[in-house]
Protein backbone atom coordinates (compact mmCIF):
# COMPACT_ATOMS: atom_id res chain seq x y z
CA UNK A 1 0.00 0.00 0.00
CA UNK A 2 1.37 3.45 -0.93
CA UNK A 3 -0.01 6.96 -0.42
CA UNK A 4 -0.65 7.31 -4.15
CA UNK A 5 -3.94 5.58 -3.76
CA UNK A 6 -6.70 7.73 -2.68
CA UNK A 7 -9.85 6.69 -1.19
CA UNK A 8 -12.86 8.90 -0.32
CA UNK A 9 -14.76 8.49 2.64
CA UNK A 10 -18.64 10.01 3.36
CA UNK A 11 -19.76 11.33 6.38
CA UNK A 12 -16.14 12.17 8.52
CA UNK A 13 -17.37 14.65 10.41
CA UNK A 14 -17.67 12.36 13.29
CA UNK A 15 -18.26 8.45 14.36
CA UNK A 16 -17.17 5.92 12.07
CA UNK A 17 -16.50 7.98 9.32
CA UNK A 18 -13.70 9.73 11.43
CA UNK A 19 -12.33 6.74 12.33
CA UNK A 20 -11.94 5.14 9.07
CA UNK A 21 -10.86 8.22 7.49
CA UNK A 22 -7.60 7.88 9.88
CA UNK A 23 -6.91 4.30 10.01
CA UNK A 24 -6.97 4.82 6.10
CA UNK A 25 -4.55 7.28 6.40
CA UNK A 26 -2.51 5.05 8.91
CA UNK A 27 -2.74 2.15 6.38
CA UNK A 28 -1.37 4.35 3.87
CA UNK A 29 -4.30 5.62 1.75
CA UNK A 30 -4.78 9.14 1.07
CA UNK A 31 -8.06 9.73 2.98
CA UNK A 32 -10.97 12.43 1.44
CA UNK A 33 -12.74 12.89 4.37
CA UNK A 34 -15.77 14.56 2.91
CA UNK A 35 -18.77 16.10 5.15
CA UNK A 36 -21.56 18.95 4.17
CA UNK A 37 -20.04 21.00 6.17
CA UNK A 38 -15.59 21.92 6.54
CA UNK A 39 -16.31 23.88 9.86
CA UNK A 40 -16.82 20.21 11.87
CA UNK A 41 -13.88 19.02 10.83
CA UNK A 42 -11.99 20.44 13.83
CA UNK A 43 -12.02 16.74 15.41
CA UNK A 44 -10.96 14.84 12.58
CA UNK A 45 -8.20 16.78 12.21
CA UNK A 46 -7.47 16.68 16.12
CA UNK A 47 -7.29 13.07 15.48
CA UNK A 48 -5.11 12.94 12.20
CA UNK A 49 -2.15 15.26 14.14
CA UNK A 50 -2.99 12.91 17.15
CA UNK A 51 -2.44 9.86 14.90
CA UNK A 52 0.51 11.06 13.20
CA UNK A 53 -1.50 11.00 9.66
CA UNK A 54 -2.20 14.65 9.27
CA UNK A 55 -0.40 14.89 5.88
CA UNK A 56 -2.66 11.92 4.57
CA UNK A 57 -6.34 13.36 5.79
CA UNK A 58 -7.58 16.39 3.16
CA UNK A 59 -10.93 17.63 4.16
CA UNK A 60 -13.28 18.32 1.33
CA UNK A 61 -17.15 19.40 1.09
CA UNK A 62 -19.23 16.63 -0.07
CA UNK A 63 -23.65 16.72 0.72
CA UNK A 64 -24.53 13.38 -0.39
CA UNK A 65 -28.42 14.78 -0.98
CA UNK A 66 -26.49 17.19 -3.63
CA UNK A 67 -25.96 15.24 -7.25
CA UNK A 68 -23.79 18.71 -8.02
CA UNK A 69 -21.89 18.75 -4.92
CA UNK A 70 -21.02 15.32 -5.46
CA UNK A 71 -19.57 15.68 -9.23
CA UNK A 72 -17.84 18.73 -8.07
CA UNK A 73 -16.24 16.68 -5.28
CA UNK A 74 -15.30 14.10 -7.30
CA UNK A 75 -14.06 15.86 -10.17
CA UNK A 76 -11.67 17.95 -7.96
CA UNK A 77 -10.62 14.46 -6.50
CA UNK A 78 -9.86 13.67 -9.74
CA UNK A 79 -7.76 16.85 -10.98
CA UNK A 80 -5.86 17.06 -8.26
CA UNK A 81 -5.06 13.15 -7.18
CA UNK A 82 -5.56 11.85 -11.22
CA UNK A 83 -7.68 8.97 -9.96
CA UNK A 84 -9.56 7.35 -7.17
CA UNK A 85 -8.94 4.24 -6.11
CA UNK A 86 -11.69 3.25 -3.57
CA UNK A 87 -14.92 5.06 -2.17
CA UNK A 88 -16.58 4.68 1.73
CA UNK A 89 -19.79 5.10 1.56
CA UNK A 90 -20.77 6.30 5.49
CA UNK A 91 -22.48 9.79 5.33
CA UNK A 92 -26.14 8.89 7.19
CA UNK A 93 -28.73 9.82 9.90
CA UNK A 94 -30.82 7.82 12.38
CA UNK A 95 -34.33 7.93 12.70
CA UNK A 96 -36.58 6.72 15.15
CA UNK A 97 -40.43 7.00 14.70
CA UNK A 98 -43.54 4.33 13.44
CA UNK A 99 -45.17 5.30 10.18
CA UNK A 100 -48.50 6.47 12.07
CA UNK A 101 -47.21 9.33 13.80
CA UNK A 102 -44.81 10.74 11.10
CA UNK A 103 -45.34 12.09 7.97
CA UNK A 104 -44.48 10.68 4.47
CA UNK A 105 -42.16 13.43 3.83
CA UNK A 106 -40.09 12.09 7.47
CA UNK A 107 -39.61 8.48 5.15
CA UNK A 108 -38.29 10.37 2.43
CA UNK A 109 -35.76 12.74 4.14
CA UNK A 110 -34.34 9.27 5.74
CA UNK A 111 -34.52 7.54 2.44
CA UNK A 112 -33.14 10.53 0.75
CA UNK A 113 -29.50 10.50 3.05
CA UNK A 114 -29.42 7.01 3.85
CA UNK A 115 -29.98 5.51 0.05
CA UNK A 116 -30.27 8.17 -2.60
CA UNK A 117 -26.86 9.85 -1.24
CA UNK A 118 -25.36 6.27 -1.69
CA UNK A 119 -26.88 5.78 -5.19
CA UNK A 120 -25.70 9.20 -6.38
CA UNK A 121 -22.02 9.18 -5.00
CA UNK A 122 -21.91 5.50 -6.73
CA UNK A 123 -23.36 6.56 -9.58
CA UNK A 124 -20.93 9.04 -9.91
CA UNK A 125 -18.06 7.50 -8.75
CA UNK A 126 -18.00 4.46 -10.87
CA UNK A 127 -16.60 5.45 -13.95
CA UNK A 128 -13.32 6.48 -11.63
CA UNK A 129 -13.51 3.29 -10.09
CA UNK A 130 -13.35 1.38 -13.09
CA UNK A 131 -10.59 3.19 -14.48
CA UNK A 132 -8.52 2.23 -11.19
CA UNK A 133 -9.45 -1.16 -10.80
CA UNK A 134 -11.53 0.24 -7.10
CA UNK A 135 -13.33 -0.56 -4.51
CA UNK A 136 -16.88 0.36 -3.39
CA UNK A 137 -18.06 -0.23 -0.04
CA UNK A 138 -21.48 0.85 1.88
CA UNK A 139 -21.61 0.94 5.83
CA UNK A 140 -24.68 -0.32 6.37
CA UNK A 141 -25.92 -1.67 9.77
CA UNK A 142 -27.26 -4.80 11.17
CA UNK A 143 -30.69 -2.63 10.66
CA UNK A 144 -30.27 -3.06 6.80
CA UNK A 145 -30.11 -7.01 7.32
CA UNK A 146 -32.83 -7.02 10.80
CA UNK A 147 -35.82 -4.94 10.86
CA UNK A 148 -36.33 -3.16 14.19
CA UNK A 149 -38.96 -1.85 15.81
CA UNK A 150 -39.68 2.07 15.61
CA UNK A 151 -37.29 2.19 12.99
CA UNK A 152 -39.40 1.41 9.48
CA UNK A 153 -37.67 4.59 8.02
CA UNK A 154 -34.29 3.81 8.76
CA UNK A 155 -34.05 -0.18 8.18
CA UNK A 156 -35.83 0.48 5.26
CA UNK A 157 -33.49 2.57 4.33
CA UNK A 158 -30.73 0.46 5.00
CA UNK A 159 -32.38 -2.28 3.16
CA UNK A 160 -32.53 -0.77 -0.07
CA UNK A 161 -28.65 0.04 0.31
CA UNK A 162 -27.93 -3.54 1.01
CA UNK A 163 -30.39 -4.36 -2.12
CA UNK A 164 -28.93 -1.71 -4.15
CA UNK A 165 -25.21 -3.07 -3.43
CA UNK A 166 -25.83 -6.69 -3.41
CA UNK A 167 -27.55 -6.76 -6.88
CA UNK A 168 -24.75 -4.30 -8.36
CA UNK A 169 -21.56 -6.33 -6.92
CA UNK A 170 -21.44 -9.03 -9.99
CA UNK A 171 -22.02 -6.09 -12.42
CA UNK A 172 -19.15 -4.19 -11.08
CA UNK A 173 -17.27 -7.34 -11.09
CA UNK A 174 -17.42 -7.95 -14.41
CA UNK A 175 -15.61 -4.05 -15.15
CA UNK A 176 -12.65 -4.42 -12.26
CA UNK A 177 -14.68 -3.07 -9.18
CA UNK A 178 -15.06 -4.64 -5.83
CA UNK A 179 -17.92 -4.48 -3.81
CA UNK A 180 -19.03 -4.66 0.16
CA UNK A 181 -21.14 -3.76 2.38
CA UNK A 182 -20.06 -3.39 5.88
CA UNK A 183 -22.91 -3.41 8.55
CA UNK A 184 -22.06 -2.27 12.20
CA UNK A 185 -24.20 -2.61 15.44
CA UNK A 186 -24.22 -0.60 18.10
CA UNK A 187 -21.56 1.46 18.12
CA UNK A 188 -20.59 4.46 20.67
CA UNK A 189 -20.85 7.07 18.46
CA UNK A 190 -22.67 10.59 18.31
CA UNK A 191 -25.13 8.44 15.86
CA UNK A 192 -27.49 8.01 19.05
CA UNK A 193 -27.72 11.57 19.85
CA UNK A 194 -28.24 12.85 15.99
CA UNK A 195 -30.94 10.52 16.04
CA UNK A 196 -33.72 13.56 17.21
CA UNK A 197 -35.21 12.62 20.28
CA UNK A 198 -34.10 12.53 24.06
CA UNK A 199 -33.83 9.14 25.43
CA UNK A 200 -34.21 10.70 28.92
CA UNK A 201 -37.51 12.33 28.22
CA UNK A 202 -40.54 10.47 28.57
CA UNK A 203 -42.75 9.17 25.39
CA UNK A 204 -45.10 11.16 24.23
CA UNK A 205 -48.19 10.21 25.09
CA UNK A 206 -50.30 7.90 22.24
CA UNK A 207 -51.30 4.31 21.64
CA UNK A 208 -47.48 3.46 20.62
CA UNK A 209 -45.88 5.26 23.82
CA UNK A 210 -45.63 1.85 26.35
CA UNK A 211 -44.11 -0.11 23.43
CA UNK A 212 -41.59 2.69 22.92
CA UNK A 213 -40.73 2.93 26.34
CA UNK A 214 -39.87 -1.08 26.12
CA UNK A 215 -37.63 0.18 22.76
CA UNK A 216 -36.10 2.53 24.64
CA UNK A 217 -35.40 0.78 27.26
CA UNK A 218 -34.13 -2.20 25.39
CA UNK A 219 -32.02 0.21 22.82
CA UNK A 220 -30.32 2.01 25.85
CA UNK A 221 -29.15 -1.31 26.59
CA UNK A 222 -27.51 -2.41 23.40
CA UNK A 223 -25.76 0.97 23.23
CA UNK A 224 -24.19 0.84 26.48
CA UNK A 225 -22.07 -2.14 25.57
CA UNK A 226 -21.56 -0.68 22.24
CA UNK A 227 -17.81 -1.15 20.21
CA UNK A 228 -15.94 2.07 19.83
CA UNK A 229 -15.66 3.51 16.37
CA UNK A 230 -12.04 2.54 16.20
CA UNK A 231 -13.01 -0.76 16.44
CA UNK A 232 -15.79 -0.73 13.73
CA UNK A 233 -13.15 1.09 11.49
CA UNK A 234 -11.14 -1.74 11.61
CA UNK A 235 -13.01 -4.27 9.66
CA UNK A 236 -13.57 -1.72 6.97
CA UNK A 237 -10.03 -1.52 6.29
CA UNK A 238 -9.44 -5.24 5.80
CA UNK A 239 -12.42 -5.04 3.74
CA UNK A 240 -10.45 -2.47 1.40
CA UNK A 241 -7.36 -3.48 1.35
CA UNK A 242 -7.72 -7.13 1.23
CA UNK A 243 -7.25 -8.80 -1.93
CA UNK A 244 -10.56 -10.88 -2.22
CA UNK A 245 -12.55 -8.84 0.26
CA UNK A 246 -16.30 -10.67 1.09
CA UNK A 247 -19.39 -8.84 -0.04
CA UNK A 248 -20.94 -8.64 3.68
CA UNK A 249 -18.98 -8.07 6.50
CA UNK A 250 -19.76 -7.47 10.10
CA UNK A 251 -17.92 -5.01 12.54
CA UNK A 252 -18.49 -7.46 15.52
CA UNK A 253 -19.30 -10.57 17.02
CA UNK A 254 -22.46 -9.19 18.35
CA UNK A 255 -23.31 -8.03 14.62
CA UNK A 256 -22.51 -11.11 13.41
CA UNK A 257 -24.93 -13.28 15.70
CA UNK A 258 -27.57 -10.31 15.40
CA UNK A 259 -27.56 -10.64 11.57
CA UNK A 260 -26.65 -14.59 11.66
CA UNK A 261 -30.92 -14.54 13.34
CA UNK A 262 -32.06 -12.99 9.63
CA UNK A 263 -29.44 -14.44 7.32
CA UNK A 264 -30.65 -17.72 8.19
CA UNK A 265 -34.29 -17.41 8.84
CA UNK A 266 -36.15 -17.85 5.01
CA UNK A 267 -39.45 -17.60 6.43
CA UNK A 268 -39.04 -14.43 8.71
CA UNK A 269 -40.43 -16.03 12.36
CA UNK A 270 -37.19 -16.35 13.36
CA UNK A 271 -36.89 -12.35 13.42
CA UNK A 272 -40.13 -11.49 14.43
CA UNK A 273 -39.64 -14.03 17.65
CA UNK A 274 -36.47 -11.88 18.19
CA UNK A 275 -37.55 -8.62 18.13
CA UNK A 276 -41.42 -8.89 19.82
CA UNK A 277 -39.71 -8.83 22.95
CA UNK A 278 -38.06 -5.76 22.20
CA UNK A 279 -41.51 -4.27 22.93
CA UNK A 280 -43.41 -6.29 25.63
Amino acid sequence: MTATKTVLITGTSSGIGLATAIAAAQAGWRAVATMRDTAKSGPLLKAAEAAGVRDLVEVRVLDVTDPASVETCLAQVVADHGRLDAVVNNAGAGHVGTIEEETIEDVRAVMEVNFFGVVQVTRAAMPLLRASGGRLLAVTSVGGVVGQPFNEAYCAAKFAVEGFMESLAPVAATVGVKVSVVEPGAVASEFVANVGFDPTAEPAPGPYAPAFAAYLSHALGAFGAAQTIEQAAVPIIEVLTAEHPAFRVQTSDAARAFTGVKLADQDGSAVQAFTAPWVK
